[in-house]
């Protein structure tokens, strides 16, 4: 759904400091009057810079699925008649775009993850940090949440989340502990009953794990990043590029399998002469982080990872 801009005051909003920006809208654009998409709005952080580089028929389309980021974005932003922003989950990137920009988008950007206003935010239950209700999803209303995932999922189902989405190797017993300890209410009831099954020396990073883990399930994370991929080959034009910001190593798995063999499984098929086939490249050799001073101002982007990619001729639809 596309949205009018909005002008409201950015008074409850905890903006969330884009990561790697100059590194990632360098590796963007391409065609300063091209059609690019921030497929992450957030805050609009990104897209504010991106516009900044952008000529006067350049065009940016901003998609959020949380109604607070896209007010806020269109409040950062301002009335700038370039940038138009759609509600909806970047995974249905195909769906959202309008049907004559399939095949003529420059650039598509993904700064994957959970914004800090969402961590910040009690409400929305995604930090151990802050006890609030457990919820958990991005896109307010829809779908399971976290307390239905806490207190209604069966043993195996609980610890494959917290093992595989969660990549935490205590999941059995923090499993067993939930289900124990039902019902669970809160993100503070829920960070307690884990901290007390976990070994105490990596209680904060279990507790990390927990929380992505259930994150990842409520949001079908995983799922919608798989489908970006796919659809963006859809809408790039040859020669546009994908820029994808992953922060653990279960985004960047699919970023890089991706953009090496357009597939997830990572294997380049090969033609009858035994060349590659592939319908995007990498542009960058080597995975961009962030430098020690950015890190020093956002710890945040420590674990941050960059990488670039590009739609060959004939790639995709």
């Amino acid at each position: 759904m596309i949205l009018k801009p909005m002008l409201l005051e950015m008074t409850t909003y905890h903006q969330h400091i884009p990561v790697l920006l100059n590194e990632s809208v360098e590796g963007l654009i391409t065609d300063k009057d091209g059609i690019y998409v921030d497929g992450t709005l957030g805050g609009g952080g990104h897209s504010k810079e991106i516009l900044k580089h952008l000529g006067e028929d350049g065009r940016l389309y901003g998609i959020d699925q949380d109604d607070e980021a896209l007010e806020a974005a269109s409040a950062n932003i301002g009335n700038d008649p370039r940038f138009i922003p759609i509600k909806g989950n970047f995974g249905y990137l195909a769906t959202l775009l309008p049907p004559q920009t399939h095949g003529q988008i420059a650039g598509i950007l993904l700064d994957l993850g959970v914004s800090t206003h969402q961590i910040k935010e009690a409400e929305r239950g995604f930090s151990f940090q802050e006890d609030g209700p457990l919820d958990m999803r991005m896109g307010n209303l829809s779908g399971v949440s976290a307390y239905q995932v806490v207190n209604e999922y069966e043993y195996e189902k609980l610890r494959d989340v917290i093992f595989h989405y969660g990549e935490e190797k205590q999941s059995r017993p923090i499993a067993r502990a939930i289900i124990e300890n039902r019902p669970i209410e809160t993100t503070g009831e829920l960070q307690k009953v884990v901290s007390e099954v976990v070994n105490k020396r990596y209680e904060i990073k279990s507790l990390a794990r927990v929380f992505q883990g259930i994150r990842i399930e409520v949001n079908r994370e995983l799922d919608m990043l798989e489908r970006v991929m796919e659809e963006s080959l859809e809408v790039l034009k040859p020669g546009g590029r994908i820029v994808a910001i992953s922060y653990h190593s279960l985004e960047d798995r699919i970023v890089k399998r991706f953009f090496k063999a357009g597939n997830f499984e990572g294997k380049i098929e090969k033609d009858f002469y035994g060349n590659p086939i592939s319908p995007i490249t990498p542009v960058t050799k080597q995975v961009i982080t962030p430098k020690e001073e950015e890190v020093s101002v956002n710890p945040a982007s420590r674990s941050a990872k960059l990488r670039i990619a590009e739609k060959v001729e004939g790639g995709g639809s």
